[in-house]
């Protein structure tokens, strides 16, 4: 390792940098991307310095991108950090080898590559923020509050640390303990996105509507300087809150002010949009044309199948808007399946295509289609990663299915799905007015 491993990250972690002048890159990379801010780019200005971590740190921006061309994109910083790798440290190795296989599609590798990390070096937290997003895509919810767990006792004094280990408790049913994390992380530090987007998936799950929307509005003040993926995926979360409090005009009002718009080529926040449009739908509120400019967008994601979630809601926004490209879409989605990586073929294989077929079927009024091949996915749909509430979407295209296709059996069905949901929200109007008109239906009172 050269003599510049004198040098040390803001967590500690000693870094092997050319030029000093790099350091202060890497801490903006390095804190802005576990506080989810967009300092974290900023470590593309120092791309000039070819240290092995600096490199790496870029190819990393670049795969974020989740486009088509992320891999192409990122590729030139990555042989960059591996041309350098014998001057770098062995922490810096293994995060280097961990990217490297995320750009090979090898996420199974990339994963245990982070853990490893966790194990040797508990304080590289970008390395454990990364390991975590692999985790989640691939619905690993409890690899996700391993690693946090694994880092704890080394990073409490890291608030950002605490929000980590918040969602991966909360993605493993863990309320009691994801809530104390989440408060923990926010006495902290106020400003803590993603401890707030714990918080309110606790508060949503178990109902506590009302008490939610006023949280999440008490902190939306501190909601600046963010990636644009965590401004907007907060906002996003208002608005469900607002959707289920019946609420409407709030609700679209703030889809139009936060949620669409803030960076419409960026994939997380196009299927934030699509997501809440459809939501919008499903709850009875009428979007207008709002369809339409989302999928001028989405229209250029044919060929991306970067990760199946994100392509099931470019596909069904497609549909909605009632673009052809979603047949396009769903044949590249077909084609691609059988030779997606090995780590995520079965999820692309097993639950992307049924899935895909069904979001198309729905957005076309064929009830009966999506009601079979969204029943072949939503068993399995924990594979193809995402949040809970961010899965409650396919849900809820299904049940819509069920009441519009009607009739005694997928009627009972619906009612089944609509009263254990009205049992966890009682505060819900949105399901209060759905599972009226169903018992209506079914001769049954309210």
């Amino acid at each position: 390792m050269s003599s510049a491993s004198r040098f040390c990250d803001s967590l500690g972690n000693p870094v092997s940098l050319d030029d000093p002048a790099s350091q202060r890159a890497v801490n903006d990379f390095v804190e802005g991307f576990i506080s989810c801010e967009a300092r974290a780019a900023d470590v593309l200005a120092a791309a000039q310095d070819t240290s092995p971590i600096v490199q790496a740190y870029c190819a990393t921006l670049h795969l974020f991108a989740e486009s088509g061309d992320a891999v192409a994109n990122a590729r030139p910083f990555l042989e960059r950090a591996q041309a350098g790798t014998a001057r770098a440290s062995s922490r810096e190795q293994r995060y280097i080898a961990a990217v490297t296989a995320w750009a090979q599609g090898d996420i199974t590798r990339a994963i245990a590559l982070h853990e490893e990390q966790a194990k040797e070096h508990p304080r590289d937290l970008a390395s454990l923020k990364l390991g975590q997003y692999h985790c989640f895509n691939a619905g690993d919810c409890p690899g996700m509050l391993r690693l946090a767990l694994t880092a704890l006792p080394h990073a409490g004094d890291v608030p950002y640390l605490h929000g980590m280990a918040a969602f991966g408790h909360e993605q493993c049913h863990r309320m009691r303990e994801a809530e104390a994390s989440a408060r923990r992380a926010i006495a902290m530090e106020r400003k803590e996105p993603w401890a707030h987007h714990a918080l309110a998936h606790v508060m949503l799950t178990e109902g506590r509507l009302a008490e939610g929307l006023d949280f999440m509005q008490s902190v939306s003040n501190t909601w600046v300087g963010l990636n644009s993926f965590m401004v907007t995926h907060n906002w996003w979360h208002v608005a469900l809150f607002l959707i289920d409090l019946g609420r409407d005009a709030e609700a679209l009002a703030l889809y139009d002010a936060h949620v669409w718009g803030v960076v419409k080529d960026y994939s997380q926040d196009q299927i934030g949009a699509v997501s809440l449009l459809a939501r919008f739908e499903l709850a009875g509120i009428d979007v207008g044309d709002r369809w339409q400019d989302v999928a001028g967008y989405l229209a250029h994601r044919l060929g991306d199948h970067v990760l199946p979630f994100l392509d099931l809601q470019y596909l069904y926004g497609l549909a909605r808007a009632g673009r052809p490209e979603a047949d396009t879409l769903l044949q590249n989605i077909e084609a691609f399946a059988p030779d997606a990586p090995p780590s995520t073929r079965d999820a692309w294989q097993r639950v992307c295509v049924p899935a895909a077929r069904g979001l198309l079927a729905h957005a076309r009024g064929d009830w009966r289609t999506a009601i079979e091949a969204l029943g072949l996915a939503l068993p399995r749909l924990l594979e193809i990663g995402g949040s809970h509430a961010q899965r409650d979407l396919f849900e809820q295209v299904f049940l819509d299915a069920l009441v519009r296709q009607g009739g005694r059996t997928a009627l009972t069905g619906a009612q089944g799905m609509l009263q254990q949901q009205l049992n966890r929200q009682p505060e819900s109007l949105r399901l209060l007015r759905q599972a009226s008109a169903v018992y209506a239906r079914l001769g049954l009172p309210a």
